[in-house]
């Protein structure tokens, strides 16, 4: 039997753990799932199927990927069922949109925000 892969959990580099936990609970939806270490180094988060780490920053500096290759667009695409519905949740939780809903040409909607750290997530369906 050929081993299945079931999940992925991207790590952000941020200053404030706690304060991006709660960004993503508060706005985003997710449930936090822990902080490690005291005062926190490490979070995860979850919304249904989709995790997200953070790991603390020995700086203030944050590094998207835009920085590193401009147009690139995001920082992590997460799957959803119904983009629109999603677009008007996080629209009633003044969440930061940066575009869409937008069909694209590889037959795909999505919704960009930007998170409290300035990463963009792209949702698409």
């Amino acid at each position: 039997m050929t081993p299945k892969l079931t999940g992925i959990a991207p790590q952000f580099v941020v200053p404030n753990v706690v304060r991006t936990a709660e960004y993503y609970r508060d706005k985003l939806g997710f449930e936090i799932l822990g902080f490690f270490a005291e005062p926190p180094v490490y979070a995860m988060v979850r919304r249904d199927s989709a995790e997200i780490h953070f790991g603390k920053a020995d700086s203030e500096t944050i590094q998207l990927n835009e920085a590193i290759r401009k147009g690139l667009g995001s920082d992590v695409y997460i799957f959803v069922t119904d983009v629109n519905a999603l677009f008007e949740e996080f629209r009633s939780r003044d969440v930061e949109i940066l575009e869409g809903p937008v069909r694209r040409e590889y037959e795909c909607t999505e919704i960009t925000v930007k998170d409290c750290n300035g990463f963009k997530l792209v949702f698409g369906e």
